[in-house]
C-alpha cells in the first residue's frame, strides 16, 4: 500500500511507484503545505519548465488548515490561465485532444476543495494508466507508519499489506528532504521519452507531459 499526499497533476514518477503498489492510501489529515505539488505541477513550454499553481483561499494562513479542508480561490481566473497554457504547450502533441475533454470537464466542474479537485484528476489518471487499485483515505495524521502489516485502525481495511510511506519524496523545491539510498526518489523511474519541447529530456514533469506525448503507450516509459 503506497501512502502519499494528494497532488495536482503529479510527476510521472508517482505512477511508476503505483505500478508496483497493491493499493493507495491518501493522506487526508495532514496540514496543508505551500510550495509543494499539492497545488502545483511542472510542465514544459517553449520558454522552458513552468509551474502551474492552483490558488487557495487565505493562502498565507493555509498551512494551519487540514489538506482536506483547503478551499480553491476561484476569484482568480486560474482555470483559464492553466487551460490556455496547457493548450499552448501541448496542443500540437500527439495525444492532447485524446485527453483534453476529460480534463476540461473536471476543471469546469469547479470543485470547491483542492483535495476534491486533485482526487478527481488522480482517478482520471488511474483510468488512463489502467490501474485498478483500491483507494483509501487516512482517518488521522501519523508522522510515521510502522514497517509491518498495517492494522485496521491504520488502514481502514481488513487486508494485510505493508505501508510504503512516500509522503513528500517528490517536491518541486530545491531543498527537498534527504531520502534514503533505496528510496524510489533517487532512482530514474521514468525512461526518457520524446517531449514536445527540447532539446534533451527534462525529468520531473507532470504526468500530463508523458500522457500528451505517448498516450496509451505512456505506461511503457515507467520503470
Amino acid at each position: 500500500m503506497l501512502l502519499t499526499e494528494i497532488q495536482y497533476h503529479p510527476p510521472a514518477a508517482l505512477f511508476a511507484e503505483l505500478l508496483r503498489a497493491d493499493g493507495i492510501l491518501l493522506e487526508a489529515h495532514e496540514h496543508y503545505r505551500k510550495q509543494t505539488y499539492r497545488n502545483r505541477c511542472l510542465i514544459r513550454t517553449a520558454q522552458g519548465v513552468q509551474p502551474l499553481t492552483v490558488p487557495v483561499i487565505n493562502g498565507n494562513r493555509a498551512e494551519k488548515v487540514s489538506i482536506s479542508a483547503i478551499e480553491i480561490d476561484y476569484r482568480q481566473n486560474w482555470i483559464h490561465r492553466h487551460w490556455r497554457t496547457l493548450q499552448t504547450a501541448y496542443g500540437n502533441s500527439p495525444y492532447f485532444e485524446y485527453y483534453a475533454d476529460y480534463l476540461h470537464d473536471i476543471y469546469v466542474g469547479k470543485p470547491a476543495l483542492l483535495f476534491e479537485l486533485n482526487l478527481q484528476f488522480l482517478q482520471l489518471m488511474l483510468r488512463c494508466f489502467r490501474l485498478s487499485l483500491p483507494l483509501r483515505l487516512t482517518h488521522e495524521y501519523l508522522p510515521s507508519y510502522p514497517a509491518q502489516p498495517y492494522s485496521e485502525k491504520l488502514s481502514l481495511s481488513s487486508s494485510q499489506s505493508i505501508i510504503a510511506d512516500r509522503r513528500d519524496w517528490l517536491t518541486p523545491k530545491a531543498n527537498a528532504k534527504t531520502v534514503e539510498t533505496d528510496s524510489p526518489a533517487v532512482l530514474p523511474l521514468v525512461r526518457p521519452y520524446p517531449q514536445v519541447f527540447g532539446p534533451g529530456f527534462e525529468p520531473g514533469l507532470s504526468v500530463l507531459d508523458l500522457l500528451f506525448s505517448q498516450g496509451p503507450a505512456a505506461g511503457q516509459y515507467l520503470l
